[in-house]
C-alpha cells in the first residue's frame, strides 16, 4: 500500500500531523516516512479501510527507537491519546 493510497479519521491524521511537527527539523521527513511504512503496514495486513488512532500509536511506537520513547509519550500525553488503552506503557 502506498502512503498516499491510505484513507485516515480526521481527527487521527490531525494527531499524526502534530506528532510528527513535534520531531526536529532535519528528521521529520525520515520519521515521517517510517512511521507511514509502519501504518501502512498495518492497514495492509489488518485489511482496514481506515488509519485510526490505535494505528497511529502503534506505528509511532514501532518506528521509533526506544530512547525516544519517553519524550514521544508525553507529546501523546499533550494530544490528549491515551497510548497504554493499545497496550504501550
Amino acid at each position: 500500500m502506498e502512503f498516499n493510497d491510505l484513507i485516515w479519521d480526521e481527527d487521527t491524521k490531525k494527531n499524526f500531523d502534530q506528532m510528527i511537527e513535534k520531531v526536529p527539523g532535519p528528521m521529520k521527513g525520515f520519521a515521517s516516512g517510517k512511521v507511514l511504512g509502519v501504518i501502512a503496514t498495518a492497514v495492509e495486513e489488518e485489511n482496514l479501510d481506515l488509519v485510526g488512532e490505535k494505528e497511529l500509536v502503534d506505528g509511532f511506537f514501532k518506528a521509533t527507537p526506544f530512547g525516544f520513547h519517553g519524550p514521544m509519550k508525553g507529546d501523546f500525553e499533550s494530544l490528549g491519546i491515551d497510548y497504554v488503552q493499545y497496550g504501550h506503557s
